[in-house]
């Protein structure tokens, strides 16, 4: 653990505002939102505000989350391949493609 990331915490305790830094040390921006699923309590991912937009990290881009420091498991160079996030619209979107494949794994489609 790097001194001044502080110790390790759960999803639900990770405030807004801290830093969320690549697997190589570039600093993507700060949490502007911790995304979960609040049904099944299994945390989804982030969101992060660089500044100029806000980027949707998924849960399993996230390596560690620690008190002063969100850490991902991808570079830099993968930044542009993240999507933005879209609010209340994204999520409902969302929503609905999972329920769609959820009725096509169902009916073999």
């Amino acid at each position: 653990m790097a001194e001044d990331e502080g110790p390790q915490i759960g999803y639900l305790a990770l405030a807004r505002g801290v830093p969320v830094v690549t697997s190589d040390g570039v600093t993507l921006g700060k949490v502007h939102r911790v995304q979960d699923n609040e049904r099944e309590h299994i945390f989804d991912g982030i969101v992060v505000d660089t500044g100029k937009r806000k980027l949707f990290v998924d849960a399993p881009e996230v390596a560690r989350i620690a008190e002063r420091r969100v850490t991902l498991t991808i570079s830099a160079q993968d930044i542009p391949s993240l999507p933005e996030h879209r609010g209340m619209l994204g999520a409902m979107e969302t929503s609905a493609k999972r329920t769609a494949a959820r009725w096509r794994r169902r009916f073999g489609r």
